[in-house]
């Protein structure tokens, strides 16, 4: 039986003396794609964030079935995570060619000079990338600074890709057209973990969710039987139902 990719076992993270993120469970297996759903503030961000090492946690953090004992960015880098943040955080007067370099720099650190291979790669996920090459990122629309964001993630060749809130301000067209991507690398191989806020387009493309509210899960199982789930339905697919209902 194959490991988990990623397993986080009774992850807390608190700010101060407010706790954010409680006890949590969540499996991610190879080829999987597991989305994290929730209202605002129930602490999707700060899990993801913390599954990074961003932030400092309580709990256990395993790849592979390897305990990760000092998380950091560059230990889980190293590992085969890549993050792509609520924000992007792209470098707005680089060019598109230039900020996908410099997501491919860890392989280079590590003596790897596969940089060229790796952007061609981008580009034939996101032919438009390689249209916009030469723009500076800040001249990209929405949907294209999306795309750059991930695109710069994939440089590293990640294994396990933590995407924190993908359809964040794009129209519902550019949405559909970023989430057939995600479909698409789980193909490829590279297992995702999704925090959205947009719970149907999220249960539409995973494999099972968790659904954290107050920094807690409140349930968990396959997509589809939770898309289909009446409390789901009331709270977070229901035409006015009230997003920031618990379950």
């Amino acid at each position: 039986m194959q490991q988990p990719v990623l397993e986080l076992r009774k992850l807390s993270v608190s700010y101060g003396v407010v706790e954010a993120v409680h006890a949590v469970d969540l499996l991610v297996q190879p080829g999987e794609i597991v989305t994290v759903i929730g209202p605002n503030g129930a602490g999707k961000s700060t899990l993801l964030s913390a599954a990074m090492g961003l932030l400092p946690s309580r709990g256990e953090i395993w790849l592979d079935g390897k305990l990760i004992r000092r998380p950091s960015v560059n230990t889980m880098v190293g590992a085969g995570v890549g993050l792509v943040p609520e924000r992007r955080e792209l470098f707005g007067e680089m060019s598109v060619e230039d900020n996908l370099l410099l997501g491919g720099f860890s392989r280079w650190w590590r003596g790897l000079r596969d940089q060229v291979a790796c952007r061609e790669e981008v580009y034939a996920i996101f032919p438009r990338l390689q249209e916009r090459r030469t723009q500076t990122a800040s001249t990209l629309s929405g949907g294209e600074r999306q795309m750059l964001a991930i695109g710069r993630a994939l440089m590293a060749k990640p294994r396990l890709l933590l995407l924190d809130e993908p359809s964040l301000g794009l129209a519902p067209n550019i949405v559909r057209e970023v989430l057939q991507v995600v479909v698409g690398l789980r193909e490829r191989g590279v297992a995702i973990l999704l925090v959205e806020q947009n719970a149907r387009a999220a249960l539409a493309v995973s494999d099972r969710a968790y659904v954290l509210e107050m920094g807690r899960i409140a349930l968990s199982g396959k997509s589809s039987e939770l898309a289909n789930d009446p409390r789901i339905i009331e709270t977070y697919l229901g035409m006015g139902a009230r997003k920031t209902a618990p379950v």
